[in-house]
């Protein structure tokens, strides 16, 4: 049976790769920096520390409990410029860009933050027994619940697959719809473990592990979000503007880099063309060709940091 309570973390709030944003933000005294992803505040603590008591910080996050954290961070940071916008980035970036706003460096932190994995009335962690929720935005209709208990097993299988990359996908949605209702994590937990060939429990990481993450990233619909923020903050960004995104698992820093990879391109005429004809220049130049990846200490202080990936381009 699994706990309903999860005592306070050693890690709670730890801003992950803080060093190598720094490095890669480069934040100077009187630019103007926003982070699309405020959470609890470690990174905007650290990017506001770098602006020396000069300049602006636009703070972004979709979850309410965002505001508590962001008034102690304004307390603390009081000349400082700042701002707090709460709803979605992929909603809130394109609107800044269409008020003509621009910014000097963009941080994205994407996925679960601690506030919301180790709080466990929020239901996004498969190691505590807990409703089934996963919304970022509480205020938003569409929850954990409704998906495993409305959606059809072809769905389930499919976002089991594309989202979590889940083997025995299959056999999990199906068992799924056989045995709900469920109300709690911890049932759905059973279930999945059920559902598996025994061997396979005792694989790398939890067994339940992709399917809650298919299920949080289906619920917050992170990737399509992810989708339409990465062009409005590069349209953000003033030129030699940065822009670094932190992703957590393959789906997401499959997203970014190929975007900056794009973005990276000039030419795009057939090879065979004796002269451009297109036009096309490159937009950003990225800071270093592999993402960057958290050091052995980092991630023996914080677990959580292991599958963390930081991509950094600046806006030619």
């Amino acid at each position: 049976m699994l706990p309903n309570v999860l005592q306070p973390s050693a890690t709670d709030h730890v801003p992950v790769l803080a060093a190598e944003v720094r490095e890669s933000l480069a934040v100077q005294p009187g630019e103007t920096v926003l982070d699309g992803t405020f959470g609890a505040g470690g990174h905007s603590s650290l990017l506001a520390a770098d602006l020396q008591g000069r300049g602006k910080l636009i703070a972004v996050d979709r979850d309410p409990t965002a505001q508590a954290y962001f008034d102690r961070f304004a307390k603390r940071f009081s000349t400082v410029q700042t701002r707090l916008l709460r709803g979605d980035f992929a909603v809130v970036l394109p609107q800044l860009a269409a008020n003509d706003v621009q910014v000097d460096a963009i941080l994205l932190d994407l996925g679960v933050s601690s506030m919301q994995l180790d709080r466990p009335e929020r239901g996004f962690s498969y190691s505590v027994d807990a409703p089934l929720d996963m919304r970022m935005d509480t205020s938003q209709e569409r929850d954990a619940s409704e998906i495993v208990n409305t959606w059809t097993e072809r769905d389930l299988t499919d976002i089991f697959r594309r989202y979590g990359e889940e083997r025995y996908a299959r056999q999990i949605a199906r068992a799924i719809v056989r045995q709900r209702p469920f109300e709690r994590t911890g049932e759905l937990v059973e279930v999945i473990k059920s559902s598996i060939p025994a061997p396979a429990r005792f694989g790398e990481g939890h067994p339940a592990k992709r399917v809650f993450q298919a299920l949080r990233i289906a619920v917050n619909e992170e990737l399509e979000s992810l989708g339409f923020a990465l062009p409005a903050a590069l349209e953000l960004l003033r030129p030699g503007g940065r822009l670094a995104v932190i992703s957590f698992h393959s789906l997401e820093d499959r997203i970014v880099k190929h975007f900056m990879r794009d973005k990276e391109r000039g030419c795009t005429c057939p090879p065979d063309f004796p002269v451009c004809v297109c036009g096309h220049e490159p937009e950003v130049r990225a800071v270093q060709r592999r993402p960057i990846r958290p050091s052995e200490a980092e991630v023996a202080a914080n677990p959580r940091a292991a599958s963390a990936r930081l991509r950094a381009a600046v806006k030619t």
